[in-house]
């Protein structure tokens, strides 16, 4: 658990980080709550991104996929897809997340798709449909970031 699987992002993106020095699937890691929660970005540019993420270690008290585990994933892939729309001059920074949750998942894994609602220059909002081993919509979110700009230096500020 914890082991971060390395990214697929189109080639034009990773050159335009590379060009700035920065490595771009180590930047858009889950962090340190994703690791724990076993959160995995399979595939990641601004009008798709995809993760998976284990039931298991995962549950609330009955045994069901925890509600806030969803939360996790849609907001970390919701941000992928926020941060590569803005570029590497932008910051996401999540301002709303809602999330209904349609089903109970026991076992295997879920899957989570991220795909942009509205893509503008100061916010992006993304669906994310969240599904069971089955295919069956466990949950559907909705992330909205607002795109700040990035300090200098690489702080957010």
């Amino acid at each position: 658990m914890g082991e971060q699987t390395t990214v697929k992002f189109p080639q034009e993106v990773i050159d335009e980080y590379a060009a700035l020095g920065v490595d771009l699937p180590a930047l858009f890691s889950a962090g340190h709550l994703g690791e724990r929660m076993d959160v995995r970005i399979t595939d990641a540019a601004a009008d798709r991104v995809v993760g998976t993420m284990p039931v298991e270690g995962n549950t609330q008290p009955y045994g069901l996929l925890h509600g806030g585990a969803s939360a996790v994933l849609a907001e970390t892939l919701g941000s992928v897809g926020s941060m590569l729309h803005g570029g590497p001059s932008k910051v996401a920074v999540g301002v709303d997340l809602n999330c209904t949750h349609h089903r109970g998942a026991r076992s295997g894994l879920v899957t989570g798709v991220a795909t942009p609602v509205h893509r503008g220059r100061s916010t992006a909002t993304y669906e994310i449909v969240i599904t069971d081993d089955q295919g069956k919509r466990v949950c559907t979110a909705r992330l909205t970031c607002l795109l700040r700009d990035a300090a200098p230096g690489g702080s957010e500020g």
